[in-house]
């Protein structure tokens, strides 16, 4: 139980880092620290209505990324209601709602679940859902 514990523990120092990382890539341009993603990984999009989700492999997920950062250029991310619950010593789930913000103005708002592994003593994400509130 308390080594469960300390993965926790480490694991969310790590996803705390992740998430500093997010806002130095929202002001700065630059995304490489935030290219966590496993190489089979995926992320599957659902966006308002009834269309069926949209699925983007780890090369189209960093591409769009990088389009994000440039479009919401100097926002902010914020993760709301974060949820961490480790599956086991190397696997964790991480649930939060994902708000961009600008100017006390929200210009996105997702609900968002990442999967994460520990692969080589690296925390990665191995797939993600996103989904449009607004």
């Amino acid at each position: 139980m308390l080594e469960l514990q300390n993965r926790l523990n480490e694991f969310t120092d790590m996803h705390d880092e992740f998430i500093r990382d997010w806002n130095h890539a929202m002001s700065s341009g630059d995304t490489s620290s935030v290219e966590r993603m496993s190489d089979d990984y995926y992320v599957t999009f659902f966006n308002n209505g009834n269309e069926k989700p949209v699925f983007f492999t780890r090369q189209e997920a960093i591409k769009g990324m990088k389009q994000s950062v440039k479009h919401f250029y100097g926002a902010n991310k914020q993760f709301e209601n974060r949820v961490i619950r480790l599956r086991d010593n190397e696997n964790a789930v991480v649930f939060y709602e994902q708000l961009i913000v600008q100017n006390e103005k929200v210009l996105a708002q997702l609900f968002t679940i990442e999967n994460w592994k520990l692969i080589n003593e690296k925390w990665m994400v191995i797939k993600e859902i996103e989904e449009h509130i607004n």
